[in-house]
């Protein structure tokens, strides 16, 4: 019949129109809506958007803060050592508008960015400084990032370097180095003892060289700490002259 008929393309338009129309957009997005090829200054949403079909389109943009693992880098360090370094970055959309109409895939062009500049910062450093001072590289990476990304409407939060994956040969090469550094530093630990111990001495015998009847009283005194030990036969230097004066004040 002519208005089963009717009714049925009426029917068939709005299924075909209504998704077009109404659009729902979650808490964590937002929809940048373009009239006639023209963005508005504010993104629409969270919550119902009502759109006007072929005038308008709506592109979705999620504003939670995103994840992304930067593929692993070859990076030659300014002592010319060449290692293998991967990151990863934390960012999320701060301007929807900017980070649809600036550029032309936001997430492809953050991560190529990161890329780049995790290659650019670390090279400028040497190995000792990525393996020692990764908080300080982290935070440079994360400064960079956030000020070239500012135009597209992207905050980058944090940056993290994860690995830093060195050469069996060069892993072997800095063993021996810290080996080396470690004798270094105990062999000047033992020469400031010997120096210190040596200090002590030469006071202590200015001491004794000045008062009167010292040294023979450190003799005495020598004499009662070896005097348990009988098993041995201790000769004792002493003037003769010096041993009757102790032997009298005895």
């Amino acid at each position: 019949m002519p208005g089963a008929g009717l009714l049925g393309i009426v029917v068939f338009l709005l299924i075909a129109i209504v998704p077009q129309v109404i659009k729902v957009l979650r808490e964590y997005e937002k929809g940048v809506v373009f009239t006639l090829g023209r963005v508005g200054r504010r993104a629409a949403g969270p919550g119902l958007v009502l759109l006007i079909p072929v005038v308008q389109q709506m592109r979705k943009v999620d504003m939670r803060t995103l994840v992304h693992d930067v593929p692993t880098q070859d990076v030659i360090s300014r002592d010319n050592v060449s290692v293998k370094v991967n990151a990863v970055i934390y960012y999320r959309v701060v301007d929807a508008v900017r980070a649809i109409v600036q550029v032309e895939n936001f997430q492809a062009a953050t991560s190529q960015l990161a890329q780049t500049t995790l290659r650019s910062v670390l090279g400028k450093h040497d190995l000792d400084e990525m393996l020692q001072e990764r908080d300080k590289l982290n935070k440079d990476i994360q400064e960079i990032l956030d000020q070239q990304t500012e135009a597209w409407g992207i905050k980058v939060s944090n940056v993290e370097i994860k690995h830093v994956d060195v050469d069996a040969s060069m892993i072997r090469a800095i063993a021996k180095q810290a080996e080396a550094e470690r004798e270094r530093r105990a062999k000047i630990i033992l020469a400031e003892g010997e120096q210190q111990a040596a200090a002590k001495l030469s006071e202590a015998a200015e001491i004794l060289a000045s008062t009167s009847g010292a040294m023979e009283l450190r003799y005495l005194n020598s004499l009662q700490e070896i005097a348990g030990d009988r098993t041995n036969t201790i000769v004792f230097p002493f003037n003769l002259n010096d041993a009757a004066d102790i032997l009298r004040r005895g």
